[in-house]
């Protein structure tokens, strides 16, 4: 058999183990009685908004294809669209579907078994998510490498599964962070400033939807964030390799191998190394299932940095088996340790002394709170930035551009590892708001609240890693880009002299701002209409606020879901159109400058948002422990104001950052066959 068929049944494979979990999953008991009750209105509301969300999405991918298919790029590229976002679609469903099946038996087993079970429940929740995402992703570009990517003439129809995986990322992550953090303000504000009711309370109207909103948005919206960044890695080397010229390809990749024979190694290179990835993430969860007897963070980091070392050092023996230059692996290395060091300093900001700092500032009103948080948030930019530049100067030096595409490869081939520790932390979430909401006491509601306090440190690592993956992947697509067109026109180059370049750089850096502007307006106008709906049902249905009567919960998720999915189109058709916009317009050049001038604003305010948003959230939950006053103090009301100003922070515009940079990126290197 063909090596080129492997990455295709190791994603099938990986999607044997996602559904042998699944199955481990499903069969812990459900609950009975009010717990069931509560479950089934978390899962309806999740496959409602999914159902029209996709609709929708479909609606405008069919449009699309068509564009494609007519175009000069041909029905080929059309096919590979498709391909992506279907790929992309089940990866996100399927992960949701089982995360709304792991919160409340993860609730039956902290309130039955303990918190080693419970620990267990969630974590098989989230590894359902992780498999799925790095499966689809080689079953779906394994099929499309067969097909074209082995012919470097016919390697740009693979970048099409990329724009794909780019639509779908777009809706699910933009489209269910909007929903997530307008029914999380929306509750907080009303529940418990206005009314002083304890979060997760079930006369809180807006506390289903809230909890639906962490399926959609952290599980659905996070897998598609990452499979985006996962798959755009891969594309971007594969046409590095094929545009590379034969000398200077022989010169700084060569090994046992030159010529041909070289480019085929090299463009085959980032599936084998996914696929190796995929079976160290395996073994990374089986890790953690046999140190789940640790307290939960110890078992999470053990499974997270062995699967890593496992994949760092069984890249060494691929690389070499393929007779590829030992440099290769350098920038794998920098690449994975990166993404290590990422993730470490983002738990710091999210976790660490900063977090204590901004509970403090606390005493003095919320205000001072906020302050501290932007200023944590800006700080924590300083080191991440640092390990980019790091990995970008190692993996150049030492392969030259393909080493910046394979370092991205290196950083996201154990996904499924890193993305089932962040898909446990919302299942940990939901699993504590089922506790509150069916009344299971105090005892299941700690076991809960441990698991979810660890789940917010994971969550922030995964968003951490989320921003320096995309990043390092956007950047690869940007180098493929320019490679692609110089492919074509041998004098094109990108120079800061140059005026194009400089109006491009310019007008890229608008988009971050004016994207995080518009969803951060989604989340307030949609938020206001659901504190007005909240208010409207505590003063009009009789004996709610005295728990004698039900709130209308299904009212509040068809707010949510009617305000993500008509505000989430603006700054989708933003970053689909702009690089087809400047580039027809403004030419290659300036486009190029805008991807450059998007990139680095991009990451910038996504670190910024995501980290001074998980500190907010963390400093709140910190003051609830007992210190500062504890809860319903004063100092709590007001990290209750920075927890609130830091959810859309980081849960809408920060992450949209991520999708925004690689969706401009993916789209011009698809339309530069035709620049």
């Amino acid at each position: 058999m063909s090596i080129n068929y492997l990455p295709l049944l190791m994603g099938g494979l990986g999607l044997v183990a996602a559904f042998v979990v699944y199955r481990i999953v499903a069969s812990y008991p459900a609950g009975e009685g009010k717990v069931a009750d509560i479950a089934v209105k978390i899962q309806t509301g999740a496959m409602a908004f999914m159902r029209r969300e996709y609709l929708l999405m479909w609606a405008v991918a069919a449009l699309v294809i068509l564009a494609l298919g007519f175009s000069d790029l041909g029905w080929d590229t059309a096919m590979a669209f498709f391909v992506g976002a279907m790929t992309s679609s089940l990866a996100g469903f399927i992960g949701m579907y089982t995360a709304t099946r792991a919160n409340v038996r993860t609730t039956v087993a902290a309130h039955e078994k303990g918190a080693g079970t419970a620990l267990s429940v969630a974590f098989y929740g989230g590894s359902v998510m992780g498999l799925t995402v790095a499966s689809m992703g080689l079953v779906g570009l394994g099929f499309l490498y067969i097909l074209y990517g082995g012919d470097p003439h016919t390697a740009e129809t693979i970048h099409g599964f990329g724009m794909g995986a780019s639509l779908v990322a777009l809706f699910s992550r933009v489209g269910g962070g909007i929903f997530t953090k307008s029914a999380d303000v929306g509750a907080d504000l009303v529940g418990k400033i206005e009314a002083g009711i304890p979060e997760d309370d079930p006369r809180n109207p807006g506390v289903i939807a809230d909890n639906v909103g962490d399926n959609v948005g952290d599980v659905a919206g996070m897998g598609s964030d990452i499979f985006e960044s996962y798959c755009g890695a891969m594309i971007a080397s594969i046409a590095i390799a094929s545009t590379f010229g034969v000398e200077l390809m022989n010169q700084r990749l060569g090994g046992d191998l030159m010529g041909e024979a070289l480019r085929a190694s090299l463009m085959g290179l980032p599936l084998l190394l996914a696929s190796t990835g995929l079976v160290c993430s395996v073994l990374g969860i089986l890790m953690v299932r046999m140190a789940s007897t640790m307290a939960p963070e110890r078992a999470l980091r053990v499974g997270t940095i062995g699967a890593a070392v496992l994949f760092i050092l069984a890249a060494w023996f691929v690389i070499k088996s393929l007779g590829i230059s030992s440099g290769v692996w350098t920038s794998v290395l920098a690449g994975a340790i990166g993404g290590i060091v990422i993730g470490l300093v983002t738990e710091y900001y999210t976790g660490g002394p900063p977090v204590r700092k901004i509970a403090r500032e606390g005493e003095t009103g919320p205000a001072t709170v906020i302050i501290a948080g932007l200023s944590t948030g800006m700080q924590s930019v300083v080191i991440p930035v640092l390990a980019i530049v790091t990995i970008i100067y190692f993996a150049n030096e030492f392969a030259s551009l393909y080493g910046v595409g394979i370092a991205a490869v290196g950083m996201l081939a154990t996904v499924g590892m890193t993305m089932a520790i962040d898909a446990y932390g919302p299942v940990a979430d939901n699993a504590g708001g089922i506790a509150e909401m069916a009344g299971l006491g105090k005892e299941t509601r700690k076991i809960t609240d441990s698991l979810d306090e660890v789940g917010n440190t994971t969550a922030a690592i995964g968003k951490g890693f989320a921003i320096g993956a995309a990043a390092l992947a956007a950047l690869a697509i940007i180098t493929a880009y320019i490679e692609v067109i110089r492919h074509h026109n041998p004098d094109f180059r990108l120079e800061i002299s140059d005026p194009d370049v400089l109006i491009g750089m310019f007008i890229g850096a608008i988009f971050p701002f004016l994207v995080a502007a518009l969803t951060m307006s989604a989340v307030g106008t949609a938020a206001f209409d659901m504190i007005k709906e909240i208010r409207r049902q505590f003063k009009e249905i009789p004996g709610l606020l005295e728990g004698k009567a039900e709130p209308d919960t299904v009212r509040c998720v068809d707010i949510a879901t009617r305000a993500a999915l008509v505000r989430m189109l603006p700054p989708g058709l933003l970053a689909v159109l702009a690089p087809v916009f400047i580039g027809f317009g403004l030419g290659p050049k300036s486009l190029g400058g805008m991807l450059g001038g998007a990139l680095l604003g991009c990451v910038l305010l996504a670190l910024t948002m995501a980290n001074a948003g998980g500190a907010w959230d963390n400093a709140k939950k910190y003051i609830e422990k007992g210190h500062h006053g504890g809860k319903g103090s004063d100092t709590h009301k007001a990290a209750v104001v920075g927890d609130t100003v830091g959810d859309p922070f980081k849960d809408t515009s920060g992450p949209s950052m991520n999708i925004l940079i690689n969706v401009m990126a993916i789209v011009s290197l698809v339309i530069a066959p035709l620049l």
